[in-house]
């Protein structure tokens, strides 16, 4: 058994679990996700064999008696190397950001959206906002990602107010005789939402105020996504391939081909991180 654990918040822990996930199940090895054993119960993968208090609780006593191997990636050791770790034992924690898995993600992206689908609770209050856009309508998701991204790499991922209409105006623009409903999400609590709809008078602007799986689950009924570079735009584009596009360092004008499906986007999200430290 391959017990998966990191820091960070919900979609990076979605992310790097369906990794280990992913190699699990390309060699044999089941996998747990620690997080989704107690912290995350609005999805699927909570409620399955082996994902509890219990499990988690033993696991966190088996690696502090030192009963438990721990394998970090951490990039300071070869991927190879701690793949024969843990292939070597029968039970592991494995933990760190740097796993990366694409083929096999890809391989087994369905399963994995499978196990990260939403309670029937979380579908049915973003069943309810969605029914308010017509069908002929273009959905557009947008995060708005405040909070630690004012500090973190500098700031340089912090957006303005200004910066997100300026791209949501590029988008309407993008696709003339259409109607435009934006969905906001963001964990900024003051967010000026009367100024968005002031701003972005000729679309409609919603703002769901959902809890962070509410917030994913309607992202990934959007027809197109942008945000700030974060996984929970990647995540929120898994479920259905969504075209998402990333703003990141100075802002150029937005082109229809700066959108990109999940698969894509996956595959060069460290190469845009890397591109902003």
């Amino acid at each position: 058994m391959i017990f998966v654990t990191d820091k960070g918040r919900m979609a990076n822990n979605i992310f790097q679990y369906a990794q280990l996930y992913a190699w699990g199940r390309e060699h044999g090895r089941q996998t747990v996700s620690m997080r989704f054993a107690y912290k995350y119960p609005d999805f699927k993968i909570a409620h399955t064999t082996y994902h509890n208090t219990f499990v988690y609780l033993m696991v966190k006593l088996l690696v502090k008696l030192h009963l438990l191997p721990v394998i970090t990636f951490d990039g300071t050791v070869r991927q190879e190397e701690l793949e024969k770790q843990m292939m070597s034992h029968k039970h592991v924690l494995a933990t760190g950001w740097s796993v990366r898995y694409y083929d096999f993600f890809i391989k087994y992206k369905s399963e994995i959206i499978d196990l990260f689908q939403f309670v029937p609770s979380v579908r049915r209050k973003v069943n309810t906002t969605l029914q308010q856009s017509p069908a002929d309508h273009l959905r557009l998701g947008v995060h708005i990602r405040r909070g630690d991204y004012k500090t973190w790499l500098g700031g340089r991922l912090f957006y303005e107010d200004e910066q997100y209409i300026q791209v949501i105006r590029q988008f309407a623009a993008l696709h003339p005789g259409k109607k435009i409903d934006v969905y906001l999400c963001t964990n900024d609590p003051q967010l000026n939402i009367a100024y968005y709809q002031q701003q972005l008078s000729t679309m409609n602007i919603y703002y769901p105020s959902g809890s962070p799986a509410e917030d994913l689950c309607l992202l990934s009924e959007c027809d197109y996504l942008i945000g700030a570079l974060s996984s929970f735009t990647l995540v929120a584009s898994m479920y259905h391939n969504t075209p998402l596009y990333w703003m990141s360092g100075k802002l150029e004008p937005l082109k229809a081909s700066d959108f990109h499906d999940f698969d894509y986007q996956s595959r060069h999200f460290d190469e845009y991180f890397n591109q902003c430290v």
